[in-house]
């Protein structure tokens, strides 16, 4: 449907879509929100906070902190691990960056990142409105409701096949959303912010060429985009409220080949998307977790010597090996954590595909290096026509001596129909945040966001991000070639 002349027709059939899902924004109340989902999103604000201390580590997370530091602007809201207050822009820009900045943070099968962006808005924009744990609740919601609608319009296989890296498309929208329920904006004010964001949409994949650090900051800009537009919004700066669905120039049609407008608003206010949220128990590509799983239960329930691997079969979906298929080359921490070749080789070596098997010095190491060589990527028909719907993959792992050893999983530790409960998830934060900021200041930091959503004000928890020190880099982002 890749034409113009179609896309005329199904716009016109869906004008309104954009005022719907500000209608729907503006008139959310606590009440609204079923307790099932309140309790998925209280995990995603603790994982999401965790994965961002242990960003802060990270060279590209430290050089956005201190960018915006720099920048400052009006003192509004704290900046993690910088012991300052800058602008609510400035402070979500360099907190999106670093909570993105090890691919360890929520995701959903809309392929998003969705807690990158949506719980700095309402931590610091929250924190400069003085607003309560009831109405964070709620702008989180707005926010991840809008982000997986506006993907699943945008019919984010199709999207992404377009090199669009759709944190970074949907995530301005979805700043949007959660800052204006923040800001208390009317419908129509909220429309506005939405097309403001709209038409700030940005992101490309191009990051996996060269592993350069843009993946990174794709939630932090969307971040500081959304704030933007709903402030410019609150002060009557009209933006266009079709952004959606517009005949010329709407953002659907321009970011897929086969859009899906109805998506918005079907069984909006009824069917939660944040219910569907991912957690990830592996620091790497969640496209890729389902085969993780897989390869760890071969060499767990055979006692399998890697030794004694001769070849690795990865079965995927199509677009998953379009993102992650590539060959590796050992380049780059990003890359790593994207390749699957190297996620199933160091998965299967060392037990685990944790923040030790991403370093510098971990992911040019010759014996998983050699291992990743022989991983061979196809495309398995059965789970291709089930992505994304599920998340599956299949691997085979042939011996020297001659087995054939066979698994495939549909559904990856973290996925919601294989949910981490939310012990493992305060287990997950300790162990990023206590690598940050030592024990005993994750312990403290989890108390206040586990009673995020009942507190009279979020900005104590926003406050304690912005006092704590951070420890040294985790490592350099380039390494030598293998």
């Amino acid at each position: 449907m890749d034409d113009l002349k179609s896309w005329k027709a199904l716009a016109a059939e869906h004008r309104g879509i954009t005022l719907a899902l500000a209608e729907f924004i503006a008139n959310l109340r606590p009440r609204d929100v079923p307790g099932h989902t309140q309790d998925v999103l209280a995990k995603a604000l603790v994982d999401t906070v965790g994965c961002g201390l242990y960003g802060l580590t990270t060279p590209w997370g430290r050089i956005m902190r201190d960018y915006a530091k720099d920048r400052q602007g009006p003192a509004e809201a704290g900046l993690w691990g910088a012991q300052a207050r800058v602008s609510v822009n400035n402070s979500v820009l360099a907190a999106g960056t670093a909570i993105h900045s090890f691919d360890f943070d929520d995701h959903s099968r809309a392929k998003i990142h969705p807690g990158a962006l949506v719980v700095p808005v309402v931590l610091a924009l929250g924190e400069r409105e003085r607003v309560d744990g009831r109405t964070a609740m709620v702008a989180m919601a707005a926010g991840y409701e809008t982000m997986n609608r506006v993907s699943q319009a945008a019919n984010p296989s199709r999207a992404r096949m377009r090199g669009w890296h759709l944190t970074g498309t949907t995530g301005t929208l979805a700043a949007a959303a959660a800052a204006s329920v923040i800001l208390g904006l009317d419908a129509a004010t909220t429309a506005s912010a939405l097309g403001l964001a709209g038409t700030q949409s940005a992101g490309l994949w191009a990051f996996t060429a060269d592993g350069g650090m843009s993946k990174r900051m794709h939630p932090g800009r969307s971040a500081e985009a959304g704030v933007a537009a709903a402030l410019l919004a609150a002060r009557g700066f009209v933006g266009p409220r079709y952004i959606l669905e517009a005949e010329d120039g709407g953002l659907l049609f321009g970011m897929s080949d086969s859009p899906r407008p109805g998506m918005i608003t079907k069984d909006l206010g009824s069917f939660w998307h944040a219910d569907a949220t991912c957690f990830k128990p592996h620091a790497c590509c969640g496209s890729n977790h389902a085969c993780v799983d897989a390869a760890l239960a071969l060499v767990r329930e055979n006692d399998l010597d890697v030794a004694d691997v001769a070849r690795i079969v990865a079965g995927i979906p199509s677009v998953v090996r379009t993102q992650t298929g590539f060959d590796y080359r050992a380049d780059s921490v990003l890359n790593a954590q994207m390749s699957l070749r190297y996620n199933i080789a160091v998965a299967m070596t060392d037990g685990q595909a944790y923040l030790e098997q991403f370093t510098p010095e971990r992911i040019v190491e010759k014996q998983v290096f050699d291992l990743s060589k022989r991983v061979e990527i196809e495309i398995d028909p059965e789970i291709d026509r089930a992505y994304p719907d599920i998340y599956g993959g299949k691997v085979t792992i042939h011996t020297r001596q001659g087995k054939v050893l066979t698994r495939q999983v549909d559904y990856s530790l973290g996925m919601p129909e294989n949910p981490m409960p939310h012990s493992e998830i305060e287990r997950k934060f300790m162990s990023l945040a206590s690598a940050a900021v030592g024990e005993e200041k994750a312990g403290d930091i989890l108390v206040l966001a586990n009673g995020a959503f009942k507190a009279k004000s979020v900005a104590p928890l926003n406050v304690a991000l912005t006092e704590v020190t951070v420890r040294e880099p985790a490592g350099a982002e380039v390494a030598a070639t293998a």
